[in-house]
């Protein structure tokens, strides 16, 4: 089966799924967010897949964030519907998926790219993969549970400084912190993944799948948080700081916010 802007490939019991917008540096948009939730359910649904790899199109990026120019224009509303939309389909998704699902990140993965690789179950980064959450550069937050997920994987005071200095970290020091399982070379980065997809694939998919679910209980016994971080994302979309920093990355300019 086909699906727009993404491209799949079978391995036996593991199925590799592309996110196929090399030009855009496989960015994010409503399309490819509804195709990947459309992929997953097919895969998920299918009793022969065991695992599954989620990678970019291309050696320069996983998900390079979501495709800003779709909602540069966004009322505080539609910001939320965005976050809301996005973490329904797509994010809380993946992570409640009951096959496991193996982030292969190659290059970039920046903003809505890293919170869907965080929403993956299993991280593995080649060297040459940059990570980080760069919304407040564009006078938003994260959107897609990267408030959430990233204190989890790395701790608050970690997660904190990450999101607030919009910086990226290496894949090495991206270990180091625990927010991703291995780095290998780029060459080596998909052998790796269906090695370790293969290994899952051994192994009972009921009780993998009800691990998936016990563990994830244990982080979401309340869901206030990710509610949180939808309406704080949407009132972002009303404030002079979205519409200077949104509009100096579409012009390609440094933005100039004017403070509080």
């Amino acid at each position: 089966m086909k699906y727009k802007n993404l491209k799949l490939e079978m391995h036996g019991p593991v199925a590799m799924v592309y996110v196929d917008r090399p030009k855009k540096l496989n960015a994010l948009n409503r399309v490819t967010i509804e195709a990947l939730h459309e992929a997953f359910a097919a895969l998920d649904a299918d009793p022969g897949v065991r695992a599954i790899i989620l990678r970019g199109s291309g050696p320069k990026a996983f998900v390079a964030g979501a495709d800003i120019a779709e909602f540069a224009g966004f009322s505080p509303g539609e910001g939320q519907q965005l976050a809301a939309r996005g973490q329904e389909l797509l994010f809380n998704f993946v992570e409640q998926l009951s096959t496991p699902v193996i982030a292969a990140i190659n290059g970039y993965a920046l903003g809505g790219g890293l919170e869907l690789a965080m929403a993956c179950h299993i991280r593995v980064a080649s060297h040459n993969a940059r990570l980080g959450l760069p919304e407040v550069s564009l006078g938003l937050i994260p959107g897609y549970g990267g408030t959430q997920r990233l204190p989890q994987l790395i701790g608050k005071g970690r997660a904190m400084e990450l999101i607030f200095t919009a910086g990226m970290i290496e894949a090495e020091k991206a270990q180091d912190y625990g927010l991703v399982n291995h780095v290998t070379a780029l060459e080596d980065l998909e052998e790796y993944c269906l090695k370790l997809g293969g290994r899952i694939a051994k192994n009972a998919p009921t009780a993998i799948s009800n691990a998936i679910k016990a563990v994830n209980a244990g982080f979401r016994s309340s869901d206030t948080g990710y509610q949180a971080e939808i309406e704080q994302f949407g009132h972002c979309f009303g404030t002079e700081d979205f519409r200077e920093g949104t509009q100096a990355f579409l012009e390609k300019r440094k933005p100039e916010f004017p403070g509080r």
